[in-house]
């Protein structure tokens, strides 16, 4: 089960009302309707919703300007704008003062589902608590959720350090780490401590999105400015005007976009692509990335005047497998977490399950061991979480482990059965084998190439 999402539909149309009911349903999103300009800005102050969607035509008020109404009560919420055929225009001028998105009606339920879940995602990032380190003589957790920054090791006491020293300022800040490592919750906390706090932030992985979109999505675009390109749009540097921006996988963007991010870091300014017009922008910079940046300097695939206009600040994540007890106290957090999200009768864990998470190395860090939890947690019947809970490659390590300390070959045996396992049960579908593994799609994909096993599947 998963956290509800409050979704705030502002329209006098009610068949768009209804329409959204259906297609967002119950646990998953709550949705709540307003038809007039006044009973939305009443419901948005009473419900806190994570995100509004929002004619621009209402019966008592533009919707144009109630969007300004609604970001001065809570900034960070993302507002969707509908508009009818004609006012595109205009409801694009509205986004440069901080809509998230716009989209012309009519419209399919598929074509503004993924609009609707980008929004809450944003909603999420920005305002779901990246709690700091746990008080261990509070005897709980802060709050219930898997969603936070743990840790009491000196390396990760020093990166709670870090966030409070740089928070307040407004320098660009480089975070480090491995894969699964907590980037993005250190980003967020930078964010939330911040004094944009109250203003957007928006997170771009530049790894998951070609150079042609990317530069569209950073700077946007003017109408004709290549084939598709029938309206102008609006990118995240004019959005995030006075707020926050995570740029994710830094180190995998590429040479020409890295010039292109140099000179809006460098002149506080761009020009969308198409246009000619410079356009002014005050937006602080927040990037990670997994690579090894200082090689990848020297190979020339990053710019080293890039490195050092973000690296005005660096946080290091350690990875889990030399953070000392820390994986003990996640482990056992993660399975109070899953135990009541998926309503499980689980009371403890067994020693021996504890062990075999302890001599795991765990490749996928912090993500990893919470899929492995809640994998475990999902599969196996309780009250106690047994070794034979733990994902096969978790397993398999192990036993190998145990039958032959010095013998590495059978632990890539059982690893390889295990993976095969896995494909065979999702038919080859390479995101849910992962899953059901316990282990991230990069590594898996690793893994794949490392047996020989990347032409079996699609």
């Amino acid at each position: 089960m998963t956290d509800s999402r409050t979704l705030l539909v502002i329209d006098d149309d009610p068949l768009i009302l209804q329409c959204m009911r259906l297609c967002l349903p119950e646990p998953d999103y709550h949705v709540v309707t307003a038809d007039s300009a006044d009973q939305g800005l009443q419901t948005f102050r009473n419900v806190k919703p994570d995100a509004v969607l929002l004619d621009v035509q209402l019966p008592d008020q533009s919707g144009l300007a109630l969007i300004h109404e609604l970001r001065e009560i809570d900034g960070r919420v993302p507002v969707i704008l509908m508009t009818g055929h004609g006012t595109s225009e205009t409801a694009i001028s509205a986004m440069s003062g901080g809509a998230f998105e716009y989209v012309t009606k009519p419209f399919e339920p598929d074509d503004i589902l993924p609009i609707i879940d980008a929004a809450l995602e944003t909603s999420r990032m920005a305002r779901k608590r990246a709690v700091l380190p746990l008080d261990e003589n509070a005897g709980a957790t802060p709050e219930l959720s898997k969603d936070y920054i743990l840790g009491n090791c000196p390396s990760m006491i020093e990166v709670f350090r870090s966030i409070g020293r740089v928070a307040s300022r407004d320098a660009a800040v480089l975070i480090l780490g491995e894969t699964g490592t907590g980037k993005e919750v250190v980003a967020r906390a930078i964010y939330q401590h911040s004094r944009r706090h109250h203003q957007v932030f928006h997170a771009i992985n530049c790894a998951a999105i070609p150079e042609a979109l990317l530069e569209s999505e950073l700077f946007g675009h003017e109408k004709g400015a290549f084939t598709g390109a029938d309206q102008r749009r609006i990118g995240k540097f004019e959005i995030c005007n006075g707020g926050t921006l995570f740029l994710d996988e830094i180190g995998d963007m590429t040479p020409v976009m890295q010039t292109k991010l140099l000179r809006v870091l460098q002149e506080k300014e761009f020009e969308r692509v198409g246009g000619s017009k410079p356009i002014k922008t005050d937006v602080r910079i927040i990037a990670a990335t997994n690579r090894d940046l200082d090689l990848a300097m020297a190979d020339g695939s990053f710019r080293s005047d890039l490195y050092y206009r973000l690296n005005e600040f660096t946080i290091s994540l350690p990875p889990l497998r030399s953070r000392g007890d820390d994986l003990a106290k996640m482990a056992k957090h993660f399975f109070v977490v899953f135990a009541k999200q998926l309503n499980k009768e689980f009371v403890s864990v067994a020693p021996e399950t504890m062990q075999r998470l302890l001599r795991h190395d765990w490749p996928g860090n912090v993500r990893e061991l919470e899929n492995v939890m809640e994998r475990a947690i999902a599969l196996g019947a309780g009250p106690t979480l047994t070794p034979d809970d733990l994902p096969p490659h978790v397993v398999a390590h192990q036993q190998a482990e145990l039958e032959d300390p010095d013998g590495p070959l059978a632990i890539d045996v059982l690893e390889r059965e295990a993976i095969e396992r896995a494909l065979e049960k999702t038919g080859g579908d390479k995101a849910r084998a992962a899953k059901l593994l316990g282990i991230d799609r990069s590594t898996l994909y690793r893994k794949l190439k490392r047996y020989g096993l990347g032409g079996r599947v699609a």
